[in-house]
């Protein structure tokens, strides 16, 4: 008898060998014994493209609605994309439209497992990257300065008023300029996620920018979250954690030597960079679970990695492939435990945890994909296909429902 799903989950498919890894998953591990509504939205870049964008925009008002989604890896097409899948124009990424609309902050954390040792000899629990998901340079505009000229930022108030005017260079011949911008709305959203967070897992929360450098910009940052600190001080201490900020360079030169165990909250750029530094170190992007969380209360969960672009041309080839499905499957057991606190159904909440405890039992057997045969240690003899570990975990799942 299938577990009952009592609210539907967004379902948001993706792109090339992610997207024939998620129908695996889907009907090897999650619909075999899940009775579950999923509404469907397909962000394939052709689709995408189809209705000019128009799904991944119904597929965020989904996921408010909802509560929950659950979203493959998808395609940011740049110009070789756009001849290649013959696209009207290069669209945003599906990833940057999801998280503004929903104003969310990314949280990442690595899938550990006891065979698999960091890079890093010093972490020894994970490190949490929670990513401020809106503005900076990923809703920056930039121009191509063809010659010698002023550029400024220029600020004009609605209703009127005098506009204030800021040199950013005096060109003398060509060059580049990029305007970036936030809002103080979404960096207080971002501190107050960070904070529930660190306060729900009880663990220490880190914040580092650059205000030596960028006196006002990154100065908003720190004040913002200095005053959500302060707000919060009997809540932390009660959970027994802190919170501290650092130069951006600093934490970096830190987090080499630290244990982990903390939630480190960064700018945009920043997130985006030190949550793939952080997955590397731990062992690969395949391993590392990611949520979006909106300050309204929505989940969207994802695979941290791309659309494994190289593996899908071999696919089609007809060649095997041994992509590594962790991540994935991880982001639909993320999404059904939320789905099942949230509707306050155990059952549902209870099929996550076998589920993940599953994919960790069968590594920690040995039984690999081939990015991971060198990290896991004694080293496995060999490697499973990207559909034959699938049905391992389909084997295992099903052993440890049939005993639960």
């Amino acid at each position: 008898m299938k577990i009952a799903v009592k609210t539907p989950i967004a379902e948001l498919d993706g792109d090339e060998m992610t997207r024939v890894i998620w129908s695996m998953i889907k009907d090897k591990l999650i619909l075999p014994h899940l009775d579950v509504k999923l509404e469907y939205y397909d962000l394939g870049v052709k689709e995408r493209d189809r209705t000019d964008d128009a799904v991944t925009l119904a597929a965020a008002e989904a996921i408010g609605r909802l509560g929950v989604g659950v979203k493959c890896a998808t395609i940011t097409p740049d110009a070789d994309r756009v001849g290649e899948y013959s696209l009207k124009k290069a669209w945003p990424s599906p990833n940057g439209t999801l998280r503004g609309i929903l104003d969310g902050t990314v949280f990442r954390k690595p899938i550990l497992v006891k065979n698999i040792k960091p890079a890093v000899r010093s972490w020894v629990k994970p490190i949490v990257i929670g990513r401020h998901a809106y503005g900076d340079l990923y809703k920056a505009v930039d121009f191509a300065v063809p010659g010698a000229g002023l550029a400024e930022l220029v600020y004009t108030p609605k209703g009127g008023g005098e506009a204030s005017r800021v040199k950013i260079h005096e060109f003398s011949g060509p060059g580049v300029v990029q305007g970036m911008h936030n809002t103080d709305a979404s960096i207080e959203s971002f501190a107050k996620a960070c904070f529930a967070y660190a306060l729900s897992e009880k663990t220490d929360l880190w914040f580092a920018a650059k205000d030596t450098i960028s006196k006002t910009y990154h100065a908003r940052f720190k004040d913002i979250f200095t005053e959500a600190a302060a707000a919060r001080g009997d809540a932390l201490r009660e959970a027994g954690i802190a919170y501290r900020y650092m130069l951006i360079d600093d934490a970096v030169a830190q987090v080499m030597k630290h244990p982990g165990g903390m939630l480190w909250a960064c700018t945009n750029y920043d997130g985006d960079v030190f949550s793939d530094m952080i997955a590397s170190g731990f062992g690969s992007l395949g391993m590392m679970s990611s949520v979006l969380v909106s300050p309204d209360g929505a989940f969207e969960y994802e695979a941290a990695h791309g659309t494994v672009r190289r593996h899908y041309y071999e696919h089609l080839k007809g060649n095997p492939t041994s992509t590594n499905s962790v991540a994935s499957i991880f982001a639909w057991s993320g999404a059904l435990r939320k789905r099942g606190e949230l509707d306050a159904t155990p059952e549902v909440t209870r099929f996550a945890d076998e589920l993940e405890a599953a994919v960790i039992g069968i590594i920690e057997r040995g039984i690999v994909t081939k990015d991971l045969v060198a990290l896991v240690e004694p080293r496995p003899a060999g490697y499973e296909s990207t559909e034959g570990f699938i049905d391992e975990v389909a084997a295992s799942l099903g052993r440890r429902l049939a005993g639960a």
